[in-house]
């Protein structure tokens, strides 16, 4: 199989071995092209042109941000050349995507178990959520959790590495100094009437939303093909916050988070934010800066996956 493989160099957790030993153990079995992303947006690229280069198959070596615009990439693979599957194999700090389809958080057990997979033919559809002209494979937010993104990525830009404690520090701040008065958002959902007051809004493809080191946590159980699920919050009070983050960090639950000040629903085809001021939003826990309006879809069976 002629695979393309592409390797984010700064991703949190990567290391030269680590690369090396990924490069080595694929290419020992597939026939196999590397290529590391040069800037932002490089590896959506590469992957919109895998098809047309004779790639049947994409593995990133990454965090999800890469992961994101492979995705994109991906579904911009032109009308009547076949779409390559993904692999991916965690190189970030939450790996969100990968551990979701079952690969080990390691690349050292990842590797043997795609590879595993590829030579039995192993490899399912999934849905993808659609947030404007962009896809995405395991949640999208606005809000204060996209203030959180946004602030984790200017301190990896000075250097810091985003360690679960930095990220819960960050976390704690924003909950204190962002706006908890005023609610900015509008929710729209096809055949009910527009519910106001909202503070911040999470809208998931799959569960888990994300993960507090190796603890995931879970506003839905989605599962890539139901439809998209939708947490919401109409205050950001201490005790309704914390309720709602306890119910979500336990695992063995299937109701959805409940209270008077939680708006929750799954199995969505369509849904809508509407800000009346401009407020964050991140897709996949990448940061795209602050948005006033955000149409969401869901895309059945739309990538084939190796996991």
């Amino acid at each position: 199989m002629r695979a393309l493989l592409i390797i984010n160099p700064r991703a949190t957790s990567m290391s030269g071995r680590d690369a090396g030993l990924v490069v080595r153990a694929l290419g020992s079995r597939l026939e196999l092209d590397t290529r590391q992303t040069q800037y932002r947006g490089h590896a959506g690229k590469l992957a919109a042109a895998s098809a047309a280069e004779g790639y049947e198959l994409v593995v990133t070596f990454s965090g999800d941000g890469t992961v994101n615009e492979v995705v994109n990439g991906l579904m911009r693979v032109p009308e009547g050349l076949e779409r390559p599957a993904l692999a991916p194999i965690p190189g970030g700090g939450a790996n969100v995507f990968a551990r979701t389809l079952g690969v080990p958080p390691d690349a050292g057990h990842a590797v043997p178990r795609i590879l595993a997979s590829v030579e039995r033919g192993v490899r399912r559809k999934i849905g993808l959520g659609l947030a404007g002209d962009r896809y995405f494979t395991f949640s999208a937010g606005l809000g204060i959790d996209a203030e959180v993104m946004g602030d984790i990525e200017r301190q990896r830009a000075r250097g810091r590495r985003a360690s679960v404690g930095t990220y819960l520090r960050t976390a704690v701040r924003h909950y204190y100094s962002t706006d908890r008065r005023r609610p900015a958002l509008t929710l729209r959902v096809p055949g009910q009437p527009p519910l106001d007051g909202l503070f911040m809004g999470v809208v998931t493809n799959s569960s888990p939303w994300t993960y507090l080191g190796r603890h995931p946590v879970r506003p839905a159980h989605s599962d890539f093909s139901s439809g998209l699920d939708l947490f919401a919050l109409r205050r950001l009070r201490t005790l309704t916050t914390l309720a709602a983050l306890s119910h979500m960090m336990q695992s063995n639950h299937d109701e959805l988070p409940s209270g008077r000040d939680v708006v929750s629903a799954s199995a969505l085809d369509e849904l809508a934010f509407e800000a009346d001021r401009p407020i964050a939003y991140h897709i996949d826990g990448e940061y795209l800066g602050e948005t006033e309006s955000v149409a969401f879809r869901f895309v059945p069976d739309a990538l084939c996956v190796v996991a």
